[in-house]
């Protein structure tokens, strides 16, 4: 089992867009135990509306008799910035006003998310990582942190994603910022239910750039031929709005998580791609989706032809960039080849 912890973080932390807070406060989870120097490390990555319990969001991987059992490795996750789930984002209470910070938070990068988990490694005491994964923007901190402490992650999987953001993924982005800008109650920043049906919106955008064609067709054909008016895959996109914002979570953190994704790019300020890639020191896998198209495999194959010691594989999927959370007995065989169990 996994156990939530807050960890403070009493000094100044500064963000790579410019702006500072004088502390952090960083929600995780560890293996149910505390750490024992010289055990094996599994460090999470969680992907963009996911939280800091892996075995929420990834059972099937995460968690007893899992692939990842909590009892056989020290499992560590922590909560993005921005996140609501986490104790440090717009949503979070600005001790200068007593409100949320809704838009003066500063501005936060995939840099920035990886700065902070390196300082609960550090708090952890945890010198080397075994093996580091995420998927999606978690695959994009995977591959910040594997650059910034090469010397710190022996074994690193990048999971449906990429080296940067791409055209295609802005452009789903900012029709999702839009669509929260076009809620009145989101900029008004009363609350932090502002915002609400813009966010129902954008998550049903979102939900498209994450599955495909082929996989709609399949779960969301109307069960009536001679229906009049199609409605099955509308209910389903009304149905997954609802669902996230009774999760509480929260325009303002979704409307920051959007930029982070459009701040990711390992070779800026490091001479390029292929020359950041080069600092890596960790053997790597790189995995793909075979019907992702937000990071389609020819990005995937690209990314491992440039690392030093990588392997490819891929995920055969009509479900997309959700594949991930899908076939999971797939990644599980991927997995177990690659670490060799």
């Amino acid at each position: 089992m996994m156990k939530r912890h807050v960890y403070h973080h009493g000094e100044t932390f500064a963000f790579e867009s410019g702006g500072s807070l004088p502390a952090l406060d960083l929600v995780y989870y560890t293996s149910d135990r505390e750490y024992c120097p010289g055990e094996k490390v599994v460090w999470v990555c969680h992907a963009l509306t996911g939280n800091s319990n892996p075995e929420d969001w990834w059972p099937t991987m995460v968690g007893p008799g899992q692939m990842f059992d909590p009892s056989e490795y020290y499992i560590v996750c922590v909560s993005m910035l921005c996140s609501p789930y986490s104790a440090c984002g717009p949503a979070s209470v600005n001790p200068a006003t007593g409100r949320p910070y809704f838009f003066d938070f500063p501005q936060t990068t995939v840099r920035d998310i990886v700065a902070a988990n390196i300082l609960v490694r550090k708090h952890l005491g945890i010198s080397r990582i075994d093996l580091m994964l995420g998927p999606s923007i978690g695959g994009f901190q995977t591959l910040e942190w594997v650059i910034m402490e090469p010397d710190v992650v022996a074994d690193a999987v990048f999971l449906a994603t990429a080296t940067r953001v791409l055209p295609y993924m802005t452009a789903f982005n900012e029709s999702q910022r839009m669509a929260l800008l076009s809620d009145p109650s989101f900029k008004a920043a009363a609350d932090l239910h502002g915002g609400e049906a813009g966010l129902r919106c954008a998550r049903s955008m979102a939900l498209i750039s994450y599955r495909t064609f082929a996989g709609y067709n399949l779960t969301q054909a109307e069960k009536d031929d001679d229906v009049l008016f199609a409605d099955r895959a509308a209910s389903y996109q009304r149905h997954q709005g609802d669902k996230l914002v009774a999760r509480d979570f929260d325009a303002y953190s979704y409307w920051y998580l959007t930029y982070a994704l459009d701040s990711m790019n390992v070779g800026r300020g490091r001479g390029g791609v292929e020359a950041a890639l080069a600092r890596i020191k960790a053997r790597c896998a790189v995995i793909s989706i075979t019907s992702d198209y937000l990071f389609p495999p020819e990005q995937g194959r690209a990314t491992a032809a440039a690392l030093c010691d990588a392997s490819y594989y891929e995920i055969d999927s009509i479900f997309g960039h959700d594949g991930f959370l899908i076939e999971t007995d797939q990644l599980a065989a991927i997995f177990r080849r690659h670490l060799g169990l």
